[in-house]
């Protein structure tokens, strides 16, 4: 295996900067840089395409030395220890760090099971959020994750942080044609003749608990700010809201933590039926 060493801030070590910081430079090369034992190992797992290993060689442990060993990638970096906390910007410097390549975004490639259980997310705009919604996601079991409208990068390190290595685990879909998604929308109608497409509001509409959601699904949360555009919440077959405490305060619950409670209804009347 190709391995070049870097011992100042050349073109190649501005690169890994720029994948890091700058989102069109991620998107003109298709890589993002990815730290963390538990990301990169959930991307080796899943199959993503591992394009190089950045890493000092004098600071490796028995675990970096398998991934180095073990995982198939283009060419490898070695830098000095200094270039590679610089690079980490963590405390705490990650010993290994991984350039992997973007996947696709296609619909029609998502792997559905016999009973869709889907989740929207319109117009993210804070990575933090975006990266919980990932984690939750994985974790009650939704098959897919779609992302629409203008909204914080998918490939940004601070969600796949966030993300806590369900990053890779969950398929997450990008599309910026409504169109495509009400196509797909049509096509899961077709598919499956129960399908509902439920959408969430902090408004007094229909309480999440009293709606039957055993069936195929797909569940529309909407912008922080601005909640779920007026189209999308046309294109539902109805409207849920979790009902609040007459006494509280708040007026809504951050999106993350409403569509963790809804995605539990789901799995919960499923796990009762």
């Amino acid at each position: 295996m190709k391995n070049i060493a870097i011992v100042n801030k050349n073109n190649e070590y501005q690169k890994f900067e720029v994948l890091k910081s700058n989102r069109k430079k991620r998107y003109k090369y298709n890589q993002f840089i990815v730290e963390g034992v538990r990301s990169l190992n959930e991307a080796v797992k899943n199959n993503w395409k591992i394009v190089s290993f950045i890493y000092d060689k004098d600071n490796l442990s028995d675990w970096a030395k398998g991934m180095i060993a073990t995982v198939k990638t283009e060419v490898n970096y070695s830098l000095t220890a200094q270039l590679l906390k610089e690079l980490s910007g963590k405390e705490d410097t990650s010993e290994l760090m991984a350039i992997i390549e973007m996947r696709e975004d296609r619909l029609e490639n998502a792997a559905l099971s016999e009973n869709p259980f889907i989740v929207l997310f319109d117009r993210p705009s804070n990575k933090g959020n975006l990266g919980t919604m990932i984690r939750s996601c994985d974790a009650l079991g939704a098959d897919l994750l779609i992302i629409t409208g203008h909204a914080v990068d998918l490939y940004d390190p601070d969600v796949v942080v966030s993300a806590m290595g369900s990053f890779f685990n969950l398929p997450v879909i990008r599309i910026a044609d409504n169109d495509v998604l009400y196509k797909f929308i049509e096509s899961l109608r077709a598919e499956y003749p129960d399908f509902k497409v439920i959408g969430t509001t902090a408004h007094k509409e229909k309480p999440i608990y009293n709606e039957v959601l055993m069936n195929p699904v797909l569940l529309m949360m909407g912008n922080e700010t601005m909640g779920l555009n007026k189209a999308f919440k046309e294109y539902c077959d109805v409207l849920c809201t979790i009902p609040m405490a007459e006494s509280s305060f708040a007026s809504s619950f951050n999106v993350s933590c409403a569509a963790s409670i809804v995605m539990y209804e789901i799995v919960r009347q499923r796990l009762n039926t």
